[in-house]
C-alpha cells in the first residue's frame, strides 16, 4: 500500500507561481512512477504531468507548453509540481497519484491516489 498527501495548493492572480507538493509513504513508494492530474469542476479528470521512478523521464501535458515542471525529491519518496504563469484555466483539484512502474497519461493505470488538493487561479 502507498499512501499520498498533496500540500501547496491555494488561491492565486493569473500569473503567479505556486508549487504544488506530494508525500507518498508505504512500502517501497520511492520504487513507483507518479504523475499529477487536475480536475475542473464538470470536467473529467485530466493528465498533467507524470514521473519515472528514477525523477529523471517525465511526461507532460503538451499544451502546457512548458509552464509546469515535475520533479521528485532526493529520497525519490516525494514529487513536486511547479507550475509557473498560471491561468484561470488552470483552476482545478489536483490529485497525485503513483502506479507500478507507469508514468503516462492514462490515470486507470494509476493504482493510488491522493485526496486532491484545490487550485483556484483569478483573471
Amino acid at each position: 500500500q502507498v499512501q499520498l498527501a498533496e500540500s501547496g495548493g491555494g488561491l492565486v492572480q493569473a500569473g503567479d507561481s505556486l508549487r504544488l507538493s506530494c508525500a507518498a509513504s508505504g512500502r517501497t513508494a520511492g520504487d513507483y512512477g507518479m504523475g499529477w492530474f487536475r480536475q475542473a469542476t464538470g470536467k473529467k479528470r485530466e493528465f498533467v504531468a507524470a514521473i519515472k521512478w528514477d525523477g529523471i523521464t517525465a511526461n507532460y501535458l503538451p499544451s502546457l507548453n512548458g509552464r509546469f515542471t515535475i520533479a521528485r525529491g532526493n529520497a525519490k519518496n516525494t514529487m513536486f509540481l511547479q507550475m509557473n504563469s498560471l491561468k484561470p484555466e488552470d483552476t482545478a483539484v489536483y490529485y497525485c497519484a503513483a502506479s507500478g512502474y507507469y508514468y503516462g497519461d492514462d490515470y486507470g493505470r494509476y493504482s493510488y491516489w491522493g485526496q486532491g488538493i484545490q487550485v483556484t487561479v483569478s483573471s
